[in-house]
């Protein structure tokens, strides 16, 4: 099968394009490696069925080029701008990379006659809803316009009505993925991934950090697995016009999370900072973030593989990796 993945090199990207290259698919990757990196993709950068384009899903000649020369059968939407940090720090960009991107990928795969369309989207649409877990079909509850952390999640949200509009109106076989808190080796603590940063911080037997008061929860899903449901959806027919969960079933508090990676790391120590004091003014947190994956589950099959402890010593692993990179 060709596939064509937008933003490839980067965390997600990449595992994903090492899976399907061992399937024997034939792969196009468009990234501007914003936040991914070719690194990522150094282990199959020399593989004959991959082929790599640095250029920006906002560049419509870029992307129609890509699907006139691969031709892809599927396409797999990845590339967004991602992070808290980002989003807040980078205001404009963040929201036309997300908007203008997913516009110029629906065109081009309606014009080229892509058979499926996988977009991801993120859990953040949900907004700051309290009905727990979170079902596909739930309302968005979102804060004010003057509150920027709430314009990824509107941004995305337009995505999905776009990807949505593109199905019915033109026929386009879309799926869409709402993530939840994917994470493992190669993610970068940079962008405020809570993860990597708290691993990170206890590699170096330095302070991990905690925001808030510590008791906001979330869910995590090993990228590993994240991979295996999109490949998984990507073959489902049932999925085509609808919004899919991807997340993982622990709900964990980060004060907890954060126990967890100090005593795994065996050092590192912990300190709760307000989140007036870890982020640009315009950010408001959500106490809890859970999926039901009833959808996900029932169509393919899928679940996941790899606990929250695995989860943890793989991270752990992958910060250390990094530190005896730069040491």
């Amino acid at each position: 099968m060709n596939v064509l993945v937008t933003g490839g090199a980067g965390f997600i990207g990449s595992y994903l394009v090492e899976a399907l290259l061992a399937r024997g698919d034939t792969v196009a990757v468009i990234d501007d490696c914003s936040t991914g990196t070719l690194d990522n993709l150094r282990a199959v950068a020399a593989h004959p069925l991959l082929s790599i384009v640095h250029g920006s899903v906002c560049d419509e000649l870029a992307v129609d080029e890509c699907c006139a020369t691969l031709r892809p059968e599927l396409i797999i939407h990845l590339a967004a701008a991602v992070g808290v940090k980002r989003i807040l720090e980078r205001q404009v960009g963040s929201i036309v990379t997300n908007v203008r991107g997913t516009e110029v990928v629906l065109r081009a795969a309606s014009q080229h006659g892509a058979r499926r369309v996988i977009v991801a989207s993120t859990s953040e649409v949900y907004g700051k809803q309290d009905k727990i877990p979170f079902r596909e079909d739930d309302d968005s509850v979102l804060g004010a316009t003057a509150l920027h952390r709430w314009s990824y999640a509107c941004a995305k949200m337009l995505d999905e009505f776009l990807a949505l509009a593109y199905h019915r109106e033109r026929g386009l076989p879309v799926v869409i993925t709402r993530f939840f808190n994917i994470t493992g080796p190669r993610q970068s603590p940079a962008y405020g991934m809570v993860l990597p940063r708290f691993c990170q911080a206890a590699v170096a037997n330095g302070t991990i950090q905690v925001h808030g008061d510590g008791e906001q929860t979330r869910t995590f899903l090993h990228v590993a697995d994240a991979v295996s449901a999109l490949i998984a959806l990507a073959g489902c027919d049932a999925a085509v016009g609808r919004v899919v969960n991807v997340g993982g079933t622990e709900e964990v508090s980060m004060r907890t999370l954060a126990q967890a990676v100090r005593a795994a790391a065996g050092t590192g120590s912990i300190t709760l900072v307000p989140y007036a004091s870890a982020y640009p003014t315009g950010f408001e947190d959500m106490r809890r973030r859970v999926p039901d994956t009833t959808r996900l589950r029932q169509m393919t099959g899928w679940a996941p593989t790899k606990d929250l402890r695995q989860i943890i010593a793989d991270a752990l692993a992958d910060a250390r990796g990094q530190s005896d990179i730069t040491a």
